[in-house]
């Protein structure tokens, strides 16, 4: 899977010639092959795509890559050197780079070596990127049912005793070993009162009865990652527990029922918001209602209070309203859905009732 005629197919409308990728991301987003941070780069032409590497990775690189041609670095032939060369081949004027992941210092390494100019278009791929194929939800999907798998093991691992990172390590644990390649980002498992932490790290505090226990984690399948969380409570909940969680669950999914392509991420939000608002914890949700998911856990599009733009449908956002009580305790329930011309589908299939364990 890449993308290299997509983002080829938008360069004329946007006044360039080609697109460097050189953003870890973006790079496996055109490439379809994932190397770490700066170890590797991608140039897309109108006509013609290159893949960029060193010695490590070319043979890895040239089973995955297609529809490219491979070049490898060398001493004295660094990845400017070779970009270079291609600006020459193809006697490229414009070449766009990506403003919001390269450094200063290699934007300036690249501006003195290229003849061409060098134009920012970060939101060029942002905005493919917002709209997924099939194979990308195929592979979402994939990386979300190994989360929900992971989820299902864990709930029978949750007694009082259990420290929160011993919670955390467990998810990782589930997740690789039911075919992650790698977590999403580093899983959020809080309970009590760190539960008023939305993006608490775990800690040696120890599970307790009467506590809700929120775990907030996702994984990496086939580049793409999955995103959720669940609040669950051990032994007893009490009724204003209760209030607090079914406020939330009644808000996600009035969230849910306003989203659609088409949609602004304002209007989607807010339908979330004014569940919260009315049951008097407006106070208490301080983040958005959702974020864009793909190949990174958070991109565009938004479902926020200040994206007052219409978000397109294929987009992939996550549904994750909460609330949070200082020092006493939190509830974030959140899936992923798929928006379309007419509504959404959720990719998350997991339970999402309030669980007494």
């Amino acid at each position: 899977m890449n993308h290299f005629q997509k983002i080829a197919g938008r360069l004329e409308s946007c006044g360039l010639d080609a697109m460097l990728l050189t953003g870890e991301a973006n790079r496996f987003y055109g490439a379809g092959f994932h190397s770490a941070g700066t170890d590797g780069v991608a140039l897309v032409t109108r006509d013609d795509a290159y893949y960029f590497t060193d010695s490590r990775y070319t043979e890895a690189a040239a089973r995955c890559v297609q529809g490219a041609q491979l070049r490898e670095t060398g001493r004295g032939r660094g990845y400017g050197t070779l970009v270079q060369e291609v600006v020459e081949e193809k006697r490229l004027r414009r070449m766009g780079f990506e403003d919001a992941y390269m450094t200063v210092q290699d934007y300036e390494r690249y501006r003195k070596v290229l003849t061409c100019e060098l134009v920012p278009a970060t939101d060029l791929l942002w905005e493919l990127r917002m709209v997924k194929d099939l194979e990308e939800l195929e592979a979402m999907e994939a990386a979300q049912r190994i989360a929900e798998r992971a989820l299902a093991e864990i709930v029978k691992e949750i007694r009082p005793g259990v420290t929160e990172k011993e919670i955390a390590a467990r998810l990782q644990y589930l997740m690789l070993h039911f075919g992650a390649s790698d977590m999403s980002f580093d899983p959020i498992v809080v309970s009590g009162p760190n539960g008023s932490l939305p993006h608490g790290v775990p800690s040696e505090k120890e599970i307790a009865r009467g506590e809700f226990v929120t775990m907030d984690f996702g994984c990496v399948y086939g580049g793409y990652c999955s995103d959720m969380t669940r609040t669950v409570a051990v032994g007893f909940v009490t009724e204003e527990m209760r209030m607090v969680y079914e406020t939330v669950l009644t808000a996600q999914k009035a969230g849910i029922a306003a989203a659609a392509g088409g949609v602004s991420g304002k209007a989607v939000d807010g339908a979330a918001r004014a569940v919260i608002e009315q049951a008097g914890y407006g106070a208490y949700f301080g983040h958005s209602f959702g974020h864009g998911v793909g190949v990174e856990i958070h991109e565009a599009p938004n479902a926020s209070p200040m994206n007052e733009t219409p978000l397109p449908a294929g987009a992939v956002i996550s549904a994750e309203p909460g609330i949070y009580l200082p020092g006493r305790m939190g509830v974030r329930i959140e899936d992923v859905i798929v928006l379309t011309e007419t509504g959404c589908r959720n990719l998350t299939r997991a339970p999402k009732e309030l669980l007494v364990l």
